[in-house]
């Protein structure tokens, strides 16, 4: 599978702006750290994708996330390692499919982690990551009540699966969530359903 076909693949199934800026900022993060792990161009293209496609079925299929996801990729016959992927990041949540190779542990690390760091981001008046800093999120990361739904547990369940201390993996996350924010405004900006 490639890019350009993921891509009409979550818009068939994801239509709500902030399901579809998800979507592009975990494969940008995905990719942010293939590259930095050393993975080669194809790999990189392979973990955006999973990174991409992770919440397909989230938008239609809440009840059956990270289940109903794995049912419609089998019928487009889509690589069982791209099926495994997704579902293992809702590992101990929605699935009982345990992240195993260092894709899916990086997807269930920083799933969470970026809902967490763009809520901060739209907080700040800039509404951007490029000027966030690690202390901001780690003062976000101890206050339950904000973005709630962002599970602190998974995001440290993540960094000890990586063998990653937890100020390190924010401070990638939010090092890989800066370098293609821009583009994704700007296709943000010309979405339309």
């Amino acid at each position: 599978m490639n890019r350009k076909d993921a891509l009409e693949l979550l818009k068939e199934y994801n239509k709500e702006p902030f399901h579809i800026r998800h979507a592009l900022t975990v494969e940008s993060v995905m990719k942010y750290f293939a590259s930095k792990l050393g993975y080669s161009n194809d790999e990189v293209e392979f973990w955006g994708i999973v990174g991409l496609l992770h919440d397909l079925d989230f938008e239609k299929y809440p009840e059956e996330h990270c289940k109903k996801v794995q049912e419609i990729m089998r019928e487009k016959n889509i690589d069982e390692k791209i099926i495994h992927g997704v579902a293992s990041h809702g590992y101990g949540l929605v699935s009982d499919i345990k992240p195993e190779h260092e894709m899916e542990k990086v997807l269930y690390a920083t799933d969470e982690l970026t809902g967490l760091i763009g809520a901060a981001a739209l907080m700040r008046p800039s509404k951007s990551v490029q000027d966030m800093e690690l202390k901001s999120i780690k003062k976000k990361f101890k206050d339950k009540k904000f973005a709630a739904g962002c599970s602190r547990d998974v995001i440290e369940n993540g960094a000890k699966m990586l063998g990653v201390g937890l100020d390190s993996l924010i401070q990638d996350t939010i090092l890989a969530m800066r370098v293609d924010e821009d583009k994704i405004n700007e296709y943000m900006n010309s979405y339309s359903i």
